[in-house]
């Protein structure tokens, strides 16, 4: 199998001059000093489509030679990244593209694309996740159009290696280890091929998300397996299968490979937007949770962190908040027995809530009993903590029926 090497990514920063811009690489002072490293971010949010994707995307277009062939077009599927670069590169290039996305794509990233494709892009929305929006696009191939892979091609994943490049000239020293997202594996394979002739004592860290690890799963079994299900809440990284090109590479050079929940993502964006006043999406921030939740192995380390991209739709913040109390256990939900009384609402309140907690939700969810009413409660806890003292009161005073964080597939259908 032929694999992509430093010539074509040195090619492909050509072909990007001009297109995307040289990202910052900058020193986080704050995960520094809390963890005793040296902890850059390479900042691929502030690229023009707010996400690496543009790399990849355009350095496979333009290698087309399109712009004089009549009847051609171009069709990509994507979680919505790629599908930013694919319709810029379009509009760029003047040449026709077809999209597809998944159905649950944002509708931020959704408007992206038009805006950045214009007249030269057609927006498909087919299915649940990027797999299904993949299949459909590519149904669609024939003499007339070409499809643009995100990941499995060797052409978008030299541009993706141009990320290398930059942190190559920009470091001052050589990085100890550099975390990278894995999605499909396109980002990640273009570093190493960088990183393996350049900077070959660099330890390349992979990450995926704890919903969807495609990439573990086919290390584990030395081979290419297709998820049966995943969690697509990460959309940048999450997929059910990886690209040829990237397994190969990765199962002959990833030094190391880290999975992250997704709860542990959505503190990390909280924390990078609050104390950073950093906007980052789900996947751009997994390399970040990794690191700090596996610290221990980057002590006294120069550490090099890829924020992927910066698509974060901000009518996602209070799921994003809801995962990240949950992760934190900061918020715990009960089937409460509220006894069919008066004043017993008020009851639970006084005797059995301490003076920090607080009921953020409150449905009935029964009330035919002679005895008890049922409800589902809500509460959000000041530390983690005074769970069990809260668990304690609730029996003790006759309320406790049943607690539902551990069961999340019968919570989701409830709330």
């Amino acid at each position: 199998m032929q694999l992509p090497n430093l010539n074509g990514v040195r090619n492909a920063s050509d072909n990007l001059k001009d297109v995307s811009i040289v990202t910052p690489l900058e020193l986080n002072e704050r995960l520094s000093n809390e963890f005793n490293s040296r902890v850059f971010f390479k900042r691929e949010d502030v690229q023009k489509v707010r996400s690496f994707k543009i790399r990849g995307a355009f350095n496979k277009i333009k290698s087309l030679n399109l712009n004089n062939t009549q009847n051609k077009q171009i069709i990509c599927a994507s979680a919505g990244n790629h599908a930013q670069g694919f319709a810029y590169s379009c509009e760029k290039l003047k040449i026709f593209g077809t999209v597809y996305m998944p159905e649950t794509t944002s509708k931020q990233k959704v408007d992206r694309v038009r805006m950045f494709g214009g007249d030269y892009i057609k927006i498909v929305l087919i299915g649940d996740s990027f797999d299904d929006a993949q299949k459909e696009a590519q149904k669609q191939i024939n003499e007339n159009t070409i499809f643009i892979h995100p990941f499995d091609d060797n052409t978008v994943i030299e541009g993706q290696g141009t990320i290398a490049l930059e942190i190559l000239d920009q470091i001052d020293k050589h990085f100890d280890y550099l975390v990278i997202p894995i999605g499909g594996g396109g980002l990640i394979s273009g570093i190493i091929t960088v990183f393996n002739k350049l900077s070959p004592k660099t330890k390349i860290i992979g990450v995926e998300a704890e919903g969807a690890p495609a990439m573990m799963k086919s290390l584990e079994q030395k081979k290419i397996i297709e998820l049966d299900k995943i969690d697509n809440f990460v959309d940048g990284v999450s997929i059910k299968k990886i690209g040829k090109i990237p397994f190969e590479i990765c199962k002959e050079h990833l030094d190391d490979l880290l999975v992250v929940p997704e709860g542990k993502i959505c503190q990390t964006i909280l924390d990078l937007y609050n104390k950073d006043g950093i906007v980052v999406e789900p996947a751009g921030a997994i390399g970040i949770s990794a690191f700090e939740m596996y610290h221990k192995k980057f002590i006294n380390k120069n550490v090099g962190i890829i924020i992927c991209g910066g698509n974060n739709d901000i009518i996602r913040m209070s799921e994003i908040k809801e995962r990240a109390l949950l992760f934190s256990k900061l918020k715990h939900y009960f089937i409460v027995k509220f006894p069919q009384r008066s004043g017993a609402l008020k009851e639970f309140v006084n005797n059995v809530l301490g003076e920090n907690d607080d009921i953020t939700f409150f449905e009935y969810v029964k009330k035919n009993n002679r005895e008890y009413t049922s409800a589902i409660v809500g509460i959000e806890l000041k530390f983690s903590k005074d769970l069990n003292d809260l668990t304690k009161k609730m029996k003790e005073n006759g309320f406790f029926g049943e607690y539902l964080n551990d069961k999340p597939e019968t919570l989701r259908l409830l709330i």
